[in-house]
């Protein structure tokens, strides 16, 4: 498998500091996939839906979306509610990445179809393990099923 191949890992996150650290992460397991930050929901569906800033993009959908739940313009469970409908959308991977403990946070994120909900540990080390394993699985270990 070449390097053009390789599916990205879309990292959805507004809060800089903990979209640097994840970024850190992933690169020191060593994935050879290519990782995307976009700092919204909306940026996130431009990305998916390759319009706007990401217009000329390679299209493909990525192996993983780690969303934040949390932030301006459009939060994550919007944007998980809008994948789920969507029929090309709707298999891709998304693991909830958030700083919410809150139960109703958890749950919704279950109902609309969330793969995953890790919350962000405030260990840094912690963080940085948490985030390795999950783009480690998502990317390298994880089977989805072809495009129909």
């Amino acid at each position: 498998m070449n390097k053009k191949d390789l599916r990205t890992i879309l990292l959805v996150e507004d809060s800089l500091a903990d979209a640097e650290m994840a970024m850190d992460a992933l690169g020191e397991a060593h994935l050879a996939n290519p990782v995307v930050h976009v700092e919204d929901g909306v940026d996130c569906l431009d990305y998916l839906y390759a319009r706007g800033a990401w217009a000329a993009r390679d299209t493909g959908d990525p192996a993983v979306v780690l969303l934040d739940i949390k932030m301006p313009r459009m939060n994550g469970l919007e944007v998980l509610t809008r994948m789920r409908a969507d029929e090309r959308l709707r298999r891709v991977p998304v693991v909830i990445l958030s700083s919410s403990r809150e139960e109703s946070d958890l749950a919704r994120s279950w109902d609309l179809g969330a793969n995953a909900y890790v919350i962000k540990p405030v260990d840094v080390d912690q963080f940085f393990d948490a985030v390795r394993t999950l783009g480690q699985f998502w990317a390298l270990l994880n089977q989805a099923p072809e495009n129909d």
